[in-house]
């Protein structure tokens, strides 16, 4: 399973190339409506849609090759003949965050579930590294089945904090230090303390 930040380093190069060879289509048919007299020449059909196609082409390659780099895709592909070794009970109400165990202790190399429940309000689960960059979210809906399966591959500890707007008081559902990752051969240094 791929590294989040590494995925979202390589889509940000990947899309960017690609955003600009679309932009360039529309300057270069601006460029072209917008010459005086003689030297007009008007963009062929045949150039402009062969360029569109050949856009649409890759956009659609592009997701097609990556849709399975992203982490959490192929354990949500195969979820149904996945076993996790843990659940995570975790409660939201009245702008808290409240964990079954005051540090959530995950083991490495194994599937673990966080069944989060809110009691009033749309929240959002996100796991933090320390350096601030997300391994991972969802939506908690409040009377819904919020849960989230994920496996940790390096040493590490993590913080959790509302990711979806509930008002100014979601601003502070933040809980440090609570999620340690131990038992891997390898440690994410951007959640090192």
């Amino acid at each position: 399973m791929a590294d989040s930040v590494d995925v979202l380093s390589t889509l940000k190069l990947v899309y960017t190339i690609y955003a600009l060879a679309a932009i360039s289509l529309i300057g270069w048919y601006a460029y072209r409506i917008t010459q005086d007299g003689e030297s007009k020449k008007v963009v062929k059909p045949v150039y402009f849609w062969s360029y569109v196609s050949v856009l649409v082409v890759i956009g659609t390659g592009l997701h097609f090759l990556t849709f399975n780099v992203v982490p959490w895709v192929p354990i949500d592909l195969d979820r149904a003949n996945i076993k996790s070794e843990k659940t995570f009970k975790i409660t939201y109400e009245n702008h808290k965050i409240v964990l079954e165990e005051p540090q959530l202790q995950v083991p490495c190399n194994e599937y673990v579930v966080f069944d989060a429940y809110s009691n009033d309000l749309t929240y959002g689960f996100g796991i933090f590294r320390q350096d601030h960059t997300m391994v991972t979210q969802m939506q908690v809906v409040a009377d819904n089945r919020n849960d989230l399966m994920w496996k940790f591959l390096k040493n590490g500890t993590y913080y959790i904090r509302s990711t979806e707007y509930s008002g100014p008081k979601g601003t502070q559902m933040i809980i440090e230090d609570a999620i340690v990752v131990s038992g891997c051969q390898e440690d994410d240094i951007r959640s090192m303390k």
